[in-house]
């Protein structure tokens, strides 16, 4: 988050174990930062989606459905019917 802030992105982070950044000494400008909605509209208004963590709870089928480009570093998205481009491994 803190690499893509820098190069000028706006950024924020869906977490359903972290609703909330706790205070830390590294990262304490980060603290009180709330994790964004799940829903369509929310994720959906992103141009980029990057996926740090592969949670089980998480539905990647929906997040397929409302994101034109998503960025997986996890394979989270491995069996998830998508669109060609849609999907960048990293």
């Amino acid at each position: 988050m803190e690499l893509l802030k820098q190069r000028g992105a706006t950024v924020a982070y869906y977490d359903p174990y972290v609703p909330v950044i706790r205070p830390t000494r590294e990262h304490a400008h980060w603290a009180g930062t709330k994790s964004v909605e799940w829903n369509r509209e929310t994720v959906g208004n992103f141009d980029v989606v990057l996926i740090a963590t592969n949670h089980a709870c998480v539905d990647y089928r929906e997040l397929a459905d409302w994101a034109d480009c998503i960025v997986d570093t996890r394979n989270a998205m491995v069996d998830v019917p998508t669109h060609p481009g849609q999907i960048k491994k990293a």
